[in-house]
């Protein structure tokens, strides 16, 4: 069972004065599996004492077999249960602040009406000035219809909103970008194409965030045509920036050229499209893209979707055929980004010398990592609780500050391998080890890199505004 934060509960008992009472209850919590934190007096009555018991569990129907052995116990009755990830969201994480004062007549009367109207008509006069006197030049649209959330599927925009409230949280935090979330009530795309373009004004840059595929690749292609600022699909690009920088790091580990390498992946969604991507654009030849039905290829293939063929026509140079069972040998990395339990030790074990896993599906990986650590020489997750999570606040939070920084009109692949590579630089070679290919996520130097990084990629490619 894997205990986390995310699932830690805060329980309110009422126990009898008595000796071994609180050693009862602790026992109980112990042989249910609960992981135990703080323990708070809250209050003290004649024949009780009230305490906060704090416990890291592994989910929901844990916590009500945790309950239900304290409830068992002679003199202990639970009063209270709460779920501190909840709590956490009472009221939601953002909030909008005044950055000056308006304390008198005078600072009111510059912020807004009379002065205000200056301002207004120096933009009216020059648009572009509302980059320097506006909130725009520093602000992001989160972007979601709500129909891929994590790994909870479509749930819809107000249960979507949460998420996009953390992943605000996430650029203002590391990278101080301001970013608000927009949950659409629509899942079509030229709504939602319009909707964005009618919104586009107020921000400097869009972030699409969980949208199913295949339509997210016609609203990022189009919206990238029909705006003049960047837009970027964090779950295809993000991802990609930060696995390929994961990528480059276990490579030096492994001590295999790109060139040289055979790589399987599961899952050509958005994510697995954009993996791809960069992968043959550093120099990865041999890449096989498997979805439910099997391998894809140009030749033996002919049920595929647009989306599909146009990944086949790129990948799978020698048209191999069959289960990814098959098809994995000899392979000298793995890439998932499907579902939990579609590979086996055996699976590995056919894998050239020294494998690569990354096992990124979310919440439970591809194969357990406990089970995959004796078998492969790097293992990768997107989980936060093993080492090499593949975590996109790696990428998006920097790569949206360099991209202000010099007024980008586009976010290009250069700008991406730019940032994948300043992430894996995070790194020194002396640190470099197979539990250590990704940076921290805490390491807020990753993300001035990244912005460093992108910029200097914006302006040599041409796309930056500003120098």
């Amino acid at each position: 069972m894997h205990y986390s934060a995310s699932n830690s509960v805060t329980i309110r008992l009422k126990l009898n004065n008595l000796p071994g009472t609180i050693a009862r209850a602790m026992e109980a919590i112990g042989t249910a599996g609960g992981n135990l934190g703080a323990i708070d007096i809250v209050r003290a009555e004649k024949d009780a004492l009230v305490r906060d018991i704090s416990v890291y569990t592994g989910g929901d129907e844990h916590v009500k077999e945790i309950v239900a052995a304290l409830n068992a116990v002679d003199g202990v009755k639970v009063i209270n249960v709460s779920d501190q990830t909840f709590l956490l969201h009472l009221g939601g994480k953002l909030d909008v602040q005044s950055k000056i004062p308006l304390q008198n007549r005078d600072q009111l009367s510059m912020a807004y009406t009379p002065g205000v109207a200056r301002v207004c008509m120096a933009i009216a006069e020059n648009p572009e000035k509302a980059y320097q006197l506006t909130i725009k030049g520093n602000t992001v649209a989160v972007v979601t219809d709500g129909s891929a959330v994590l790994g909870l599927g479509n749930i819809g925009p107000e249960a979507a909103m949460p998420v996009m409230e953390g992943k605000a949280q996430l650029f203002k935090e590391f990278a101080g970008v301001n970013a608000f979330p927009i949950c659409l009530a629509t899942q079509d795309v030229e709504e939602i194409i319009q909707t964005v373009k009618f919104l586009a004004p107020t921000f400097g840059g869009i972030n699409l965030e969980d949208i199913a595929a295949p339509r997210c690749f016609e609203i990022e292609r189009r919206l990238v045509e029909e705006l003049d600022i960047p837009v970027f699909h964090d779950d295809q690009h993000g991802t990609a920036v930060v696995f390929i920088a994961g990528l480059l790091n276990a490579l030096k580990v492994v001590n295999k050229k790109p060139e040289d390498i055979k790589v399987v992946l599961l899952g050509v969604g958005a994510a697995g499209t954009a993996c791809t991507e960069m992968m043959l654009h550093m120099g990865i030849k041999n890449v096989i893209g498997f979805d439910r039905t099997g391998a894809l290829s140009s030749k033996y293939r002919t049920d595929l979707a647009p989306d599909k063929q146009a990944f086949a026509n790129k990948t799978n140079p020698n048209q191999e055929t069959g289960t990814l069972q098959e098809v994995i040998a000899g392979a000298d990395v793995f890439v998932g980004l499907s579902s939990p339990d579609q590979i086996t030790v055996e699976d590995l074990k056919k894998m050239a010398k020294d494998p690569i896993v990354f096992a990124m599906a979310n919440p439970d990986p591809e194969i357990n990592p406990e089970l995959a650590y004796p078998h492969v020489a790097v293992m990768a997750t997107g989980r936060s609780d093993y080492p090499n999570q593949i975590n996109n606040v790696l990428c998006f939070p920097g790569l949206f500050k360099g991209v202000f920084d010099c007024n980008a009109r586009i976010i290009n692949m250069e700008m991406k391998v730019a940032a994948a590579s300043a992430i894996a630089s995070a790194i020194s070679p002396e640190d470099l080890s197979a539990s250590y290919i990704i940076p921290s996520v805490f390491d807020k130097k990753v993300a001035r890199s990244v912005a460093d990084a992108v910029k200097k990629a914006a302006i040599e490619t041409g796309v930056a505004r500003r120098r």
